[in-house]
């Protein structure tokens, strides 16, 4: 049987691609919000980061109505570093929009969803977003994509995957690249015509697949999925199952059920084939688990997430402020919190470090790690990370290393000096097309060469450049990377920072701390870019004297100080340096904070002793 009242689908993108943008306007068109009502720019990133960062970090779902049929939306992140999010929720559609920029075209994240979603055999529609550009080239897009479904092996069927041109930010879809539109009336009635409806034996026994999951202050665990078989009713037994784990059989009970209507998610009695459902009540219940009447208990095979790439040890925070700001400080708190996040966020494997106060996270890329960082900061927690480094692996006896495939698109006269970084970072050039006064160049670059990158990215263009990367394979490695060419200003002793003292220290590099800052011994407090450590007393004080000079009490003029965000402090560190994380502050500090022992164990290790 099908469900011809229900279509379901997901939309995909690489970042900045316009994905929320359209889900706004089909929210807007498809009769959600009333004529009236203000509805905010990207209603779906209702995350406080999201919405700072202006990027989709979480998989939310949502629906709409076009001519009383019943369109299930979920709307996925496009960085590379939760592409996790993307790969489980695609078992609970039946097509897939994939948008692509009108003058980008496909980058790498396109390349990643897509792959995903051909091997699901999804049914596509290829949206070409921001067709309204000045400098849109559809053409090329049109071919840049439909070279993409032929490098990915895609059949027949999907070759012939209809194209929508459309301006999401204006509201606007055409069957025509050459008109533009004047609603999304072609783009509702492509997703009617072309997805096909969800189908299943609505007499046999329920079964559901565990995609998605959320929390409720009231109801507790929310599990979400996509009815495949039969009906699920309020107060109904069930058993949950999975198909990895074949001794797990949990009898339960539906206490609560819930279908999404608009952006709210709205209770009902009963629910059939195809619809996407959360249900509450269901202890135990975790993501990949079927939901199964008990009459037929069949786990349904749930898609393998990608493996992590980067790791990071989190630990308890033992410096000489420690306690001061955060709310939780000790291993259980942070044991307890990085395990309950490893369930929520499949891409991220949490285990136990060397000792009881350590503990190794590995997630998908700098940012995916950033984010838990930043997420665990601001609900009061404090603590200390390490450098992030990447995964080894050995494959058939041989050291092998992640590779990812980077695309720089950088202004005409940079190309030289990112050729030269790409050399150093023992980056493959794969190809290099110009695009007006611009270039895009695609690389294959081991993962650890682009720590830090970004940053040196930026200098080197003038703010221009933009960088793209997702993972591509493992491959043997690739020697010896230089991480950095620069070296820290350490504080000398503990105290509080004294413009005199800043003044003296501000000659040997870029500082990081305003006068007032309490520092400690062994804590980093700026950058100093002849590449050796330094020790500098930014606690000093002028001595007093009974000796005046003509000119010797004007005011001392400071550089205003180097302000790290989260990512730059992560980028910045070396291996002996971790970064202590409060609600209120970044430090960086050395891991061996009294001076003397650090050139003791530096002495070491150059004689070969350690």
């Amino acid at each position: 049987m099908t469900n011809e009242n229900v279509r379901n689908i997901a939309i995909i993108a690489h970042v900045d691609h316009g994905k929320t943008s359209l889900v706004n306007e089909l929210l807007k068109q498809g009769s959600v919000f009333r004529e009236n009502q203000v509805v905010e720019d990207r209603v779906m990133d209702s995350n406080a980061l999201e919405r700072e960062r202006g990027i989709t970090i979480l998989s939310k779902n949502c629906s709409c109505i076009y001519n009383g049929v019943k369109i299930n939306i979920i709307d996925t992140p496009g960085h590379a570093d939760f592409g996790g999010e993307v790969e489980r929720v695609l078992k609970m559609v039946d097509g897939v929009l994939l948008v692509v920029d009108a003058y980008e075209g496909p980058m790498p994240q396109t390349r990643f969803v897509l792959e995903k979603a051909l091997e699901l055999g999804l049914k596509v529609i290829v949206v070409i977003n921001k067709i309204d550009r000045q400098d849109a080239r559809i053409k090329e897009v049109i071919d840049e994509v439909l070279e993409l479904f032929l490098e990915l092996d895609a059949n027949d069927e999907q070759l012939s995957s209809p194209f929508i041109f459309a301006s999401a930010r204006a509201g606007i879809a055409s069957e025509d690249q050459n008109k533009l539109g004047t609603d999304m009336k072609p783009l509702f009635e492509k997703i009617i015509d072309y997805i096909p409806a969800p189908s299943g034996d609505e007499n046999a026994p329920a079964q559901m697949l565990v995609s998605s999951a959320e929390h409720n202050d009231y109801v507790g665990k929310l599990a979400i999925g996509k009815i495949t078989r039969g009906n699920l009713k309020v107060g109904q037994s069930v058993v949950l199952c999975n198909f990895h784990e074949e001794g797990k059989k949990i009898r339960s009970k539906i206490v609560s059920l819930y279908v999404f209507e608009g952006l709210k998610k709205v209770p009902v009695e009963s629910a059939g084939i195809g619809e996407i459902v959360c249900v509450a009540g269901l202890e135990g219940v975790q993501i990949g688990d079927t939901i199964c009447d008990s009459a037929l208990i069949e786990p349904i095979e749930f898609v393998k997430i990608a493996e992590p790439s980067v790791e990071m040890t989190f630990m308890v925070n033992d410096s000489p402020f420690a306690g001061k700001e955060g709310k939780f400080v000790t291993s259980r708190h942070l044991r307890d919190r990085l395990y309950k996040e490893a369930v929520k966020d499949l891409s991220l494997k949490v285990s136990d470090g060397e000792t009881a106060e350590q503990f190794r996270v590995c997630g998908r890329g700098e940012m995916h790690l950033s984010i838990l960082i930043e997420n665990m900061r601001r609900d009061g927690y404090e603590f200390q990370v390490s450098m992030p480094k990447v995964l080894i692996k050995v494959i058939g006896g041989v050291k092998c290393e992640p590779i990812d495939r980077l695309i720089l698109d950088v202004p005409d006269d940079c190309t030289g000096v990112v050729m030269q970084k790409m050399g150093i970072r023992k980056g493959e050039l794969i190809q290099m097309t110009p695009h007006g006064s611009r270039i895009k160049m695609e690389f294959f670059i081991p993962e650890r060469g682009l720590f830090g990158f970004k940053s040196e990215l930026l200098t080197d263009t003038r703010g221009e450049g933009i960088i793209n990367s997702v993972f591509h394979d493992y491959e043997p490695w690739k020697g010896e990377i230089k991480r950095r060419d620069y070296g820290s200003l350490i504080a000398h002793e503990t105290g509080e920072a004294i413009v005199y003292g800043l003044y003296n220290a501000q000659e040997r590099g870029d500082l990081f701390i305003d006068p007032g800052t309490p520092v400690y011994a062994g804590m980093v407090v700026g950058q100093n870019p002849k590449g050796d450590d330094i020790v500098v007393n930014v606690c000093k004080k002028k001595h007093l004297s009974n000796c005046r000079a003509s000119g010797s009490d004007e005011a001392l003029r400071l550089t205003p100080p180097r302000r790290l965000s989260l990512e730059d402090a992560i980028e910045f560190l070396a291996d002996d340096e971790i970064l202590e994380v409060t609600p209120k502050s970044f430090r960086i500090r050395k891991i061996i904070l009294d001076h003397n022992l650090r050139m003791r164990e530096r002495g070491k290790i150059m004689r070969g002793e350690i």
